[in-house]
């Protein structure tokens, strides 16, 4: 496994030389995604299992985690992992993205349910960097060492992705807020396993009708300055399909007290730095889910013994040509969201730095990372299932968890709908594709420096019939693209996923699984076009 992401980082245009401005090498990071590879199989391979088999509890208004989170959460913290990449005057190492992610990779594999309380704080901390420096010094280095954690509170009862509908309503008191209200589906919205947690919420300064144009972002304590309740109460957690080692809360405000981030009115922009954050960590569960589910399919198959002549002993059920379709299936999707994860990191790392260009391509590929980070997670989940075949839909192995566990990712943090909107009616129709032209030059200038290929034609071809589309859904009204925003979305995945292909090395998955997955990314590109009326 870590020799796979090795070789994808370096295959990654540009993200080597980030990395080696730092003064890091391939046996750095070598030496970086060991350690985190040894800490999650150690500690948090057993803790995922334990804490989805004992779940969360509400007990006295508050919420009980399963047994070792505590510990888990401090030395995750102690040893820098939470938010590496943050700046090290805020607690952080100053790491590219790319490590960050790269290194996160095992321990979202590891326990999923557990790692949402790490990203929501590392999302929070860097927002708190960008939009209020006074707080973030005091809150960034808590939220880095695991001593305080924060969460995100966005949904409503009545206000899901329809965000504009928030009620939550937040009125001045001298220089705090006062916000009362409920907010639902929070993550690690209340634990006893830190001493203080954030809420960054979005409240209505507004009027209702100015929609999300009336809504202010706040960073809310659980505690009062003086150490006491803020007006916080969990209403319940819910009990649900995967994640049970997550809880996820109700929340009851009632004249709780907050600070006001950034301007009145802009909650939702100020807000987006973290959304952008917390999207691309949904991308990497589901690359770690994926790598996770092909390493124990892998490890199954080379023990379990079934079949061959009925006067021999039977033979490993790797040796069966149909097991080894399945288990190049699973490390093709398992190293194209390892590439897919790389990629958009990069490019985020280049935007912080100002690279326009960049942030173009960041903004094109994050609907696509989070949407098929998720897809492709279940995918693999329930393919490793199929390889351990019955054993596998027992809860002796983990793959039924990843396959619960993975159901989620295309759900919070923006729909599959919602991804599919911005990608077609943002990125293509309100930025003119700025980000596809940028993506386009960057994979030509790679296919250039990289040399003849046999797979070349094959990517070139589809990104050609994607530009081609794109152009014609240019063309149509409003009304003409409301039902065609998935159908994009896929054919746009088809695409970008083709050219993640040419990344992909021996070690990480066959040649033969690189001419299959071309070969489905031509299916769906074809079908997209009859969709769209093209052929």
């Amino acid at each position: 496994m870590k020799e796979r992401i090795l070789d994808l980082m370096e295959a990654t245009p540009g993200c080597m030389d980030r990395i080696e401005a730092m003064g890091l090498d391939r046996t750095g990071l070598s030496q970086i995604l060991g350690a985190a590879g040894r800490l999650a199989d150690d500690l948090l391979v057993p803790l995922g299992a334990s804490a989805d088999a004992e779940g969360c509890g509400l007990v006295e208004g508050r919420v009980v985690t399963p047994k070792g989170y505590g510990a888990a959460y401090r030395r995750l913290g102690a040893d820098g992992w939470i938010a590496p990449d943050l700046a090290p005057d805020v607690g952080g190492q100053g790491l590219p993205l790319a490590v960050q992610a790269a290194a996160n990779l095992a321990f979202e594999g590891a326990a999923t349910a557990f790692m949402m309380a790490a990203g929501a704080s590392r999302a929070a901390a860097h927002l708190l960097s960008e939009a209020a420096p006074e707080l973030a010094a005091s809150w960034a280095p808590k939220l880095a060492s695991g001593a305080w954690t924060a969460t995100i509170c966005i949904s409503e009862p009545d206000a899901g992705s329809d965000v504009g509908r928030i009620r939550t309503r937040a009125v001045q008191d001298g220089e705090r807020w006062r916000i009362d209200g409920t907010k639902c589906w929070i993550s690690f919205g209340d634990h006893d396993f830190a001493d203080r947690i954030g809420h960054l919420l979005l409240a209505r300064t507004g009027t209702a009708e100015e929609g999300t144009r009336g809504l202010s972002l706040f960073l809310v304590p659980n505690l009062a300055e003086g150490g006491g309740p803020n007006g916080i109460s969990v209403e319940r957690i819910e009990d649900k399909l995967g994640l049970h080692g997550s809880p996820t809360c109700v929340l009851r405000f009632e004249a709780a007290r907050g600070v006001m981030l950034g301007a009145p009115g802009r909650g939702l922009p100020t807000l987006f730095g973290m959304i952008e954050l917390m999207r691309l960590q949904v991308a990497g569960q589901g690359a770690g889910i994926a790598l996770r589910a092909a390493a124990v399919a892998r490890a199954y198959a080379a023990e379990r013994r079934q079949g061959g002549p009925a006067d021999r002993p039977p033979v490993p059920i790797a040796d069966h040509a149909d097991v080894q379709r399945q288990l190049r299936g699973l490390d093709m999707r398992a190293a194209i969201l390892v590439a897919l994860v790389l990629e958009v990191a990069c490019a985020l790392d280049d935007a912080r730095a100002g690279d326009e260009e960049a942030a173009a391509r960041a903004a094109f590929l994050l609907p696509l990372a989070k949407t098929f980070g998720g897809e492709m997670a279940f995918e693999a989940a329930s393919g490793a299932l199929q390889v351990l075949g019955g054993a596998g839909y027992t809860r002796e192995w983990p793959v039924e968890r990843y396959l619960r566990d993975a159901r989620i990712l295309t759900i919070y943090e923006g729909t599959t709908g919602m991804q599919a909107q911005d990608f077609l009616f943002r990125r293509l129709i309100r930025d003119r594709g700025a980000g596809l032209q940028a993506l386009v030059a960057r994979l030509r200038a790679e296919r250039k420096d990289a040399g003849p290929s046999e797979f070349h034609p094959a990517a070139e071809a589809l990104e050609a019939r994607f530009g081609q589309l794109s152009a014609h859904l240019s063309t149509l009204g409003p009304e003409s693209l409301q039902d065609l925003a998935d159908v994009y979305l896929r054919a746009g995945w088809s695409f970008v996923s083709s050219a993640l292909c040419l990344r992909l090395t021996a070690n990480a998955v066959s040649e033969d699984a690189v001419r299959d997955w071309l070969l489905r990314a031509e299916a769906q590109m074809h079908l997209a076009e009859r969709q769209c009326g093209l052929k």
